[in-house]
């Protein structure tokens, strides 16, 4: 058990990207939503994260089959044949596709850089908000599934392979389609919590309404996306980039235009709505 500490810091050493995108998760899902919600979303994300790699390792659902290579075994923490870090970048994966989904259906306020998202509890328990962060969640595994697959052409290295070559630049699509799952189940689940633990009678702590708030979430998800684009292009894989880059093309182009469209403002109504649910005092 002691060296269980010390593989976790050898972890951080090893992948600090990751920690550096978790640092940015729980500081956004804190301002946004409060650290026990923020918690409460990270515990629920890993448990079913790790559940569906160990299931799929072994019996190939939901993602297909697929082994870790476990070549860093020693350098960095597993739990059982699992990577840690791996289970653990689902945790803001989702979190950014979920802040995504409700950037995409919320009303904003907008005050020129500051910028808010007035969602509700009753926008976040919504069938809609569940389905598109489940979709976000499908896209951006499109584009960070082959760069992991080609680890061995930059800084992550050879984790993992697949019993057989996918047709989407050797990743199955059910890896994708498990993705999607993943999201949606752990998705659902925090939002049945929150709805039941979490809701407009409980005051959560760390909530701040920080210029540019809105954006939290929504900048995680394409600071993730941009770096394994980097990657891409730094490896040379052209077809790649030009694909993950058409897959984002028309949600970019969608999402910005919000920023410019009278019809997405919140009123005030809708503004004091948001207040009242999150229990915001200033």
């Amino acid at each position: 058990m002691m060296e269980i500490p010390i593989l976790f810091i050898k972890t951080i050493l090893l992948r600090p990207y990751v920690f550096v995108f978790l640092i940015a998760f729980l500081v956004a899902g804190t301002i946004s939503m409060g650290r026990i919600r923020t918690l409460v979303f990270l515990l629920v994300t890993w448990m079913i994260a790790f559940a569906s790699e160990y299931c799929s390792t072994r019996t190939g659902f939901p993602y297909g089959f697929y082994h870790y290579t476990e070549l860093t075994r020693g350098q960095e923490l597993f739990i059982s044949n699992v990577p840690f870090m791996d289970s653990l970048s689902y945790t803001f994966l989702l979190f950014a596709s979920y802040s995504t989904a409700l950037f995409s259906l919320a009303p904003l306020r907008i005050q020129g850089w500051n910028i808010q998202m007035a969602d509700t509890f009753t926008l976040r328990k919504s069938c809609k908000v569940l389905f598109l962060t489940a979709v976000y969640m499908m896209m951006i595994d499109v584009v960070i599934d082959p760069i992991a697959l080609r680890g061995e052409r930059w800084f992550l290295g050879k984790i993992y392979y697949y019993d057989h070559q996918g047709y989407y630049f050797g990743v199955p699509l059910s890896n994708a389609m498990g993705w999607g799952l993943v999201g949606l189940v752990a998705t659902f689940l925090f939002q049945k919590l929150e709805t039941k633990f979490l809701g407009t009678t409980y005051c959560d702590k760390g909530i701040r309404l920080w210029p540019a708030r809105g954006l939290l979430g929504v900048g995680l998800y394409f600071g993730v996306l941009m770096f394994n684009l980097g990657i891409t292009a730094w490896i040379k894989e052209w077809g790649l980039l030009m694909a993950g880059c058409f897959v984002y093309l028309i949600p970019i182009v969608l999402l910005g235009l919000r920023l410019f469209d009278p019809k997405v403002r919140a009123t005030d109504e809708e503004w004091q709505k948001h207040i009242r649910d999150f229990r915001i005092s200033g």
